[in-house]
């Protein structure tokens, strides 16, 4: 967390999210490591600035951190009902509440104004605990003043969220969230209509609009959008999983030559991590080190004076690497000569497309998690993975992608050349 290298905080704090938080789970060590973040806010190397993950703007390291700990009570104030960890995990993540809002409270005053809203909104999450009630008149003119304003959409939810809970009048919250939504959905209407009357004057409001900082995935849950239980869905039996192409004839070394079971090397993946000896975050360098090979091609974009490595293919293990600002954001695994990466066992790369899709979206638990990008590929959110389509020869075979949560809109991340695997 302290390192002075930016990259090494940026990369921890992304460790953060994606080992000790859940989208309605906390884990044994959430808790303990809560409480070490909480200690960690007053020393000075915390105010270190830097961009960090899928959050737009620079803040810093202390802001970021009481963003982590925000998802944090925002996950421990669900209901049991709802599916949070095991009883015991929750249990001590309930009881450290009240130490982490003792810790936290000197930062709702603070001079910079991300530490007082993140420190604001973590402790009006806080105060869920019927212990910290007493305290809720003491902040809440605060959360009204300031997070009901913010330009963080997420600070601002919690606001109205809060402030109904503590049985405070939000109708004109409200209806501001409303309006503000509206307007800006008209504009972004009339700024993609070229034939819109207005259209570069519009064009020229959305610029001068404040750019919403809030994270694009959060690890706590908000439930404004839902207005009652979801329905159960009918019973389905779970389809077959998919299996992988058998591989060519030996001997044949044509252009779509796939690799047979026993030449591909056996990866596993945890979900925004890594995918086997490669983590995200990781630059060039590194990732040539583990894999003891250096790229057969790697592209570079020029931005100004600026040159970008964009991708790089290692042909010995059959493994695009995409990156952004020199770091590893997206590991993309070649169909016919890639190692097969399981996931529960079950094969994802070289099988037929739409086998892996049926089989990944009846495992997939949350209807929110799957997306599809303008090519069709399905994205499932809640394990960084994207399944995409490779020619070989009259057949298609998965190319499967693993991604941080930034990447997960494929149009717009992914480098014209990966386009090409068609």
């Amino acid at each position: 967390m302290l390192a002075a290298d930016p990259a090494l905080r940026v990369r921890a704090v992304g460790d953060l999210y994606r080992l000790l938080l859940n989208q309605e789970q906390v884990f044994p060590a959430s808790a303990p490591a809560a409480l070490v973040l909480a200690r960690l806010l007053d020393d000075p190397r915390t105010l270190a600035e830097t961009v960090w993950e899928h959050r737009a703007g620079q803040r810093s390291l202390r802001a970021e951190l009481l963003n982590w700990l925000a998802s944090f009570a925002d996950i421990t104030r669900l209901a049991g009902e709802d599916g949070v960890g095991t009883a015991q995990a929750l249990a001590a993540a309930r009881a450290a509440r009240p130490v982490l809002h003792v810790r936290i409270a000197d930062f709702c005053d603070d001079d910079d104004l991300r530490v007082r809203e993140a420190a604001l909104a973590t402790t009006a999450l806080l105060l869920a605990d019927p212990a910290l009630a007493p305290s809720i008149p003491r902040y809440a003119p605060a959360v009204r003043k300031i997070l009901a304003v913010s330009v963080d959409s997420y600070y601002r939810w919690i606001a109205r969220e809060r402030l109904a809970a503590w049985g405070e009048d939000v109708t004109g919250l409200v209806a501001a969230e409303k309006d503000r939504r509206e307007a800006l959905d008209r504009a972004w209407a009339l700024a993609e209509d070229p034939w819109g009357e207005g259209q570069e004057q519009v064009i020229r409001w959305l610029e001068e609009q404040p750019e919403d900082t809030a994270a694009e995935e959060r690890m706590g849950r908000q439930r404004e959008k839902w207005t009652g239980p979801i329905p159960a869905a009918p019973y389905k039996p779970a389809p077959e999983p998919p299996v992988a192409a058998p591989g060519s004839e030996a001997g044949y070394c044509g252009p779509w030559r796939i690799a047979r079971e026993e030449e591909r090397a056996e990866w596993t993946f945890t979900p925004y991590v890594g995918v086997g000896p490669v983590h995200f975050g990781m630059t060039l360098e590194e990732i040539t080190s583990v894999l003891g090979e250096r790229p057969a091609f790697s592209s570079y974009s020029d931005h100004g004076e600026d040159r970008q490595l964009n991708y790089a293919d290692f042909a010995e293990n059959g493994i695009r690497a995409l990156f952004r600002d020199g770091r590893l954001g997206c590991v993309a695994v070649n169909a016919l000569t890639g190692p097969q990466v399981r996931l529960d066992a079950v094969p994802l790369t070289g099988c037929a497309p739409a086998r892996v899709e049926d089989w990944l979206v009846h495992r997939t638990v949350r209807p929110s998690s799957l997306r599809y990008s303008v090519a069709g590929d399905p994205v499932f959110a809640d394990l960084g993975l994207a399944i995409r389509s490779q020619r070989a020869g009259d057949t298609a075979l998965t190319r499967p992608l693993f991604l941080l949560h930034s990447w997960l809109d494929l149009w717009h991340s992914l480098p014209s050349g990966e386009w090409d695997f068609v």
